[in-house]
């Protein structure tokens, strides 16, 4: 029988163990107030659309899903128990995979929380709702990129504060990748199919489509490729490190 529906009940239930649900939700809540309200411009927009709230999830979450992802092996590792964790009757696969769905599902609740804004706009005209429908799972995929990044870092590292940095590190050069001065400095010596793969990564390009409302298969394939990926290289380190 899998153990995968324990280990993820079991890390779900941890996060609203200690205060740190609680506060990274009013975090999350706060900050998507003030970016959508005062940088955003929300009301002096004057369309009734959730571009706003949207348009800064790259950066919020740059910020957010690090200090999410950081704990979920670093702490394993530093407290002793992820040998104990692995000897326990459940697959490699479960393990990391069980985590991070705890981890992904605590961010789509935080999501969630924020859907007064789509009343909100509903009230004051007639947007698109299936535009922000998509937008909204484009973010969720979004926050599981993050994620699973963290994931790994977390892994390979026995500190919390150096999985954040790394994590947080390592998903910027994703955001940049697609920026014309990072492509420049690979234009002038890389071949031009290097350039663009370069270019494909940059998850500016693959959530500012779907934040738009349109769904693309390729920007869905990427997001649950690069997820996949992740938590692949996750196991991988754990399985190296297991025995430090």
């Amino acid at each position: 029988m899998s153990q995968l529906p324990v280990v993820f009940k079991r890390e779900l239930a941890s996060y609203f163990a200690t205060p740190l649900a609680y506060v990274f939700m009013v975090m999350f809540l706060v900050l998507s107030s003030v970016f959508t309200f005062y940088l955003g411009g929300f009301y002096e927009r004057g369309q009734a659309d959730l571009a706003p709230f949207f348009e800064f999830h790259i950066w919020l979450y740059l910020l957010l899903m690090p200090a999410i992802a950081m704990r979920l092996w670093a702490e394993e590792r530093k407290s002793g128990t992820l040998e104990l964790l692995m000897t326990l009757p459940i697959t490699r696969f479960e393990a990391v995979t069980g985590k991070f769905m705890a981890a992904w599902v605590f961010a789509g609740m935080a999501l969630l929380l924020t859907f007064p804004l789509v009343l909100t706009v509903n009230y004051l005209g007639e947007p698109d709702n299936g535009a922000i429908a998509t937008a909204y799972l484009g973010s969720w995929l979004l926050a599981g990129a993050y994620l699973a990044i963290g994931s790994c870092m977390s892994a390979l590292a026995k500190n919390q504060v150096i999985a954040f940095i790394l994590a947080m590190s390592l998903s910027f050069l994703f955001i940049v990748s697609g920026l014309p001065m990072v492509l420049d400095l690979f234009s002038g010596w890389a071949p031009q199919w290097l350039v663009d793969v370069v270019a494909s990564l940059s998850f500016l390009t693959r959530f500012g489509a779907i934040s738009n409302g349109v769904i693309d298969l390729r920007d869905l394939l990427f997001f649950i490729t690069l997820i996949a990926a992740w938590l692949a290289a996750t196991a991988v380190v754990i399985d190296m490190k297991k025995a430090d």
